[in-house]
């Protein structure tokens, strides 16, 4: 038996269905317009015949890496009819009958990572597709272990040539491109003077932070403002590997144990109950119009 895994970024579907739908307040008072998007967006992969799916979630924004770095990203700003359907994305979710890596001391995105390591190393798995367009995802991306990055909204699928060809480096220099462009979504803020290009141009040729030699004279390529960016490198260099660090995915997130746990088979036996309360009868509906379907 072969089979493809899908692994899906439930806190980006959640985020981008609250600024794209309109709000949606039930007779409880509750906003779950994103809870509903997100469950719909689910709902039209499972259409195109998935099959194993797990789906990542942040039970909070803060991780272990705020314990690295002040700066980093938190829940400061996030609005807080957006913050209260965390929980609920979870239970709705499971509901569905998904099964959901929810993360505290992790992030989704280390949830995802962690995943598809562990399903491309089953030899039943033809291909993993992650299904989130962020950046740091990329790192994961590996055409020998069958592992892919899918932008479902753009619908573009990013093999080791195509993230190549997007960054200027291949995946296993995306922690340290981001380390020297900075990545405001994580509140990284990179080096001051290191742009995409010069970033690229570097690491395109060196690969890691610590090949890179501390004098410009001496690098094989020399992007424009060589000198003031050498002197930061130099200057900056332990700010830049704490920054790599933030940016490298945790492989030990607590995920499934093995990918047959991702095989859906259907929503439980309180999906109806939950989607009531989400006003989404619908969804119920085609969740069970398509778990008929495939018995």
């Amino acid at each position: 038996m072969s089979m493809e895994v899908h692994l899906v970024d439930g806190t980006y579907e959640l985020f981008r269905h609250h600024f794209a739908v309109p709000s949606h307040i039930t007779d409880e008072g509750i906003e779950v317009a994103a809870v509903r998007g997100a469950l719909t967006s689910m709902m039209s992969l499972l259409e195109q015949n998935v099959t194993h799916v797990g789906i990542a979630t942040d039970r909070v924004v803060e991780s272990f890496r705020n314990d690295l770095f002040d700066g980093y990203k938190t829940g400061e700003g996030t609005p807080p009819e957006l913050f209260s359907q965390f929980p609920l994305l979870d239970a709705a979710l499971d509901a569905a009958g998904f099964v959901v890596f929810s993360m505290e001391k992790h992030e989704a995105d280390d949830a995802l990572g962690a995943a598809a390591v562990k399903a491309a190393s089953d030899p039943r798995v033809t291909k993993v597709l992650i299904c989130t367009p962020d950046k740091d995802l990329a790192q994961v991306v590996n055409d020998q272990n069958k592992i892919v990055q899918f932008d479902r909204r753009k619908e573009i699928i990013y093999d080791e040539k195509a993230i190549k060809q997007k960054f200027g480096v291949p995946p296993e220099s995306i922690p340290d491109y981001l380390a020297l462009v900075g990545d405001t979504a994580d509140g990284i803020p990179g080096l001051p003077g290191w742009g995409a290009k010069s970033s690229s141009t570097i690491l395109a040729c060196y690969k890691h932070l610590e090949n890179v030699p501390p004098n410009h004279e001496e690098w094989e390529v020399i992007p424009r403002g060589a000198n003031k960016l050498s002197s930061t490198f130099t200057n900056q260099f332990e700010e830049a590997l704490l920054y790599r660090q933030l940016a490298t995915l945790d492989f030990n997130a607590p995920v499934m144990k093995n990918v047959d746990e991702l095989l859906w088979t259907g929503p439980k036996s309180h999906f109806l109950d939950m989607c009531e309360h989400l006003d989404a009868q619908k969804i119920f509906e085609k969740a069970e119009l398509i778990a008929t379907s495939r018995n």
